[in-house]
């Protein structure tokens, strides 16, 4: 545990993008969020360390750090909520389908097989609202993002970039390899909560042929 500035303090539980780290960062962030302090305005949880916001003119930073201890010795365990397992049906027709076929050397059925073979857990939500950052991609489908980013991303695009793989909620720019498409809404506003997926659920895509 140790400042960011003189308004935020970064715990590290670990290293590693790890899903038994990353889910004791989650755990923390629900036992902190139950037990809020006066001052606090955001925790903001990462693959594995955490960020807390907090005003500097309502709390010192020797009273955030006492009330992070105590926090860190207790069961944060408890304050998660289960795990869901939600499986999302995917066209695999994206544009960068085929490029991500030839950087790994495979065919475009092998990328399928592979990618909808997997079952991916939730690490984190972001760089947009909504936006699950999913893994371990299997490394042999471990590709770059693209040089520049595309302007316009249609929302329910399925991509990956690195060793991670992701659905865009919202159209939006984006640099990451598209490879597919769901016709699930990742985001409703007139849903509650508002956001299909969460830290911790467990994701599996459905391959659909088009049209079906």
């Amino acid at each position: 545990m140790f400042p960011l500035s003189d308004s935020s303090i970064l715990i590290k539980l670990g290293d590693a993008i790890d899903p038994f780290i990353n889910q004791r960062v989650h755990a923390l962030a629900a036992q902190l969020n139950l037990n809020p302090l006066e001052g606090v305005s955001e925790t903001v949880p990462g693959y594995a360390s955490l960020v807390i916001h907090y005003d500097p003119l309502v709390r010192s930073q020797a009273e955030i750090t006492d009330w992070l201890s105590a926090q860190l010795d207790s069961n944060a365990e408890s304050a998660l909520r289960p795990p869901r397992r939600i499986e999302i049906p995917v066209i695999y027709s994206g544009p960068d389908l085929a490029f991500v076929a030839e950087h790994c050397h495979l065919k475009v059925a092998d990328v399928i097989r592979i990618h909808s073979g997997t079952e991916y857990t939730v690490y984190m939500m972001g760089f947009m609202p909504g936006f699950p950052y999913l893994g371990k991609l299997p490394e042999s489908l471990v590709a770059p993002r693209l040089a520049t980013p595309r302007s316009h991303v249609p929302a329910g695009s399925v991509a990956i970039a690195g060793g991670q793989t992701g659905i865009y909620p919202v159209d939006s720019p984006g640099g990451w390899q598209l490879i597919g498409q769901t016709s699930l809404a990742l985001y409703d506003a007139r849903r509650e909560p508002p956001f299909l997926l969460a830290p911790g659920d467990t994701v599996r895509f459905i391959p659909e042929q088009s049209g079906a």
